[in-house]
């Protein structure tokens, strides 16, 4: 084999006698797809309470409400479900009678399943004139399906500030 055939099989591999202009062109293309792409992710801000005070009140309310859901403790839920209580859930859909609500988790979750937050997750917000707004992830672990997969879960946690009586009036319920 010749110089010259030689040369002609190399150029027709890499794309003819330019070859390199197009792997230049290609190169800077992708680099700039990289780029935009970097560009369009948005970083969230890491959560700082704007209200120390208020915060760690709803931590407490959320702390006291679960220990009641985890210990069957029916009567400081009745307590703190406030009377007009909206309960929505993504798959059991909208409850909006407390009595009706409080029924479903005595038979329900009573002894049969246990919430866990998961540290650092909640959020709160003040809803001025009204209350707070609560939201953060948590776990649920049944104990009468113990090999069950557990995920984490969004929730929403709206409470309402009557005279300084705190209840819940709004869950929302993800799964």
């Amino acid at each position: 084999m010749d110089e010259r055939s030689c040369h002609i099989s190399n150029a027709a591999y890499f794309g003819g006698k330019h070859w390199y202009m197009k792997y230049l062109l290609l190169s800077f293309g992708l680099l700039f797809c990289m780029q935009t792409m970097q560009a369009q992710q948005t970083v969230l801000p890491t959560y700082k309470p704007e209200n120390l005070a208020l915060y760690k009140t709803v931590v407490a309310l959320d702390s006291t409400f679960f220990h009641a859901y985890n210990t069957c403790g029916m009567a400081t839920m009745a307590d703190m479900f406030d009377e007009d209580i909206e309960f929505y859930h993504d798959r059991g859909g909208l409850s909006t009678s407390k009595k009706d609500l409080l029924q479903a988790l005595q038979n329900n979750i009573c002894n049969k399943v246990t919430r866990i937050l998961i540290a650092g997750t909640i959020e709160v917000y003040e809803i001025p004139g009204y209350g707070a707004i609560e939201m953060g992830w948590h776990k649920f672990f049944n104990n009468q399906e113990p090999n069950a997969p557990q995920h984490a879960s969004k929730f929403v946690q709206i409470w309402k500030n009557a005279n300084g009586k705190w209840t819940l009036a709004r869950v929302v319920s993800l799964h």
